[in-house]
């Protein structure tokens, strides 16, 4: 008994052992597929074509094994097999184009973020308060707006509106338009200008069957007849940009009116 004890106490701290190694190799693997889950899940949905593509051919391998009549259905079976495989396929390009859309969307969203950015370092470069300033600083703030622009510009982002050459002229005119009212200086004056052109931007509404429709002038105050032309030639999704760009805008020059 004397002995068999250390040999039992030998074999339990070697199970424990064991015990201790297989739990941590088990919180090992866990950390690894964890690290592996957010880059494999992007081809969840391509672990079915395999599946089901191994399935058919199963299967039709097991049909081919008879003749005469069994060559006629193993010939359905195989019609019913492309079908399945076609269903699957549209399945999966469905989830494709869906993914892609929502990529499209987060693209535009970053994109209109970046040009919020630029306009507000151009907001800033135009702000009458840096006249006030000595030259010494604000050479030294013009240097660091530089700086954040140039570090902005690292960052491309390009996501393609199909346009006609009628369409890009019409977008040039409209930044060049909203890049002059931009660097006017005076707050009181430049929100004047965004208000014609917010206007601009609601004198055409659209209808539930996309058709463009026309509101009256007295409805929404004065327009800018060149910023309405202009925009009128532009695509839907760049009016629909253009629109969002005036009010943010808006937003910032009230408040600057507010403020003086």
């Amino acid at each position: 008994m004397d002995i068999d004890a250390p040999l039992t106490h030998g074999t339990q701290q070697e199970h424990n052992n064991h015990g201790n190694n297989h739990h941590h190799q088990h919180n090992t693997n866990n950390s690894s597929h964890g690290y592996h889950s957010e880059s494999s899940m992007n081809f969840d949905y391509l672990q079915g074509l395999r599946a089901d593509a191994s399935s058919a051919s199963t299967s039709s391998v097991a049909g081919g094994g008879g003749g005469g009549s069994g060559g006629g259905t193993n010939a359905y079976g195989l019609v019913d097999d492309s079908r399945a495989l076609d269903r699957l396929f549209v399945t999966i390009l469905d989830q494709l184009d869906a993914r892609v859309e929502k990529f499209r969307k987060d693209a535009l969203n970053l994109q209109e973020k970046k040009d919020y950015l630029l306009m507000s370092m151009d907001l800033i470069k135009s702000n009458e308060m840096l006249q006030t300033m000595s030259e010494a600083e604000r050479e030294e703030i013009m240097l660091y707006i530089q700086r954040v622009s140039s570090r902005l510009g690292t960052v491309e982002l390009n996501v393609r509106t199909v346009r006609d050459v009628s369409q890009e002229d019409s977008l040039s005119q409209i930044n060049a338009l909203i890049d002059t009212m931009i660097k006017m200086g005076d707050p009181v004056m430049a929100r004047q200008r965004c208000q014609l052109y917010l206007n601009a931007c609601c004198s055409s509404t659209m209808d539930p069957s996309n058709h463009l429709g026309t509101v009256h002038e007295a409805d929404i105050g004065p327009i800018d007849k060149k910023f309405e032309s202009a925009l009128l030639g532009c695509t839907l999704d760049d009016q629909k940009n253009i629109k969002k760009r005036l009010q943010a805008l808006m937003g910032y020059l009230n408040k600057q009116t507010v403020t003086n």
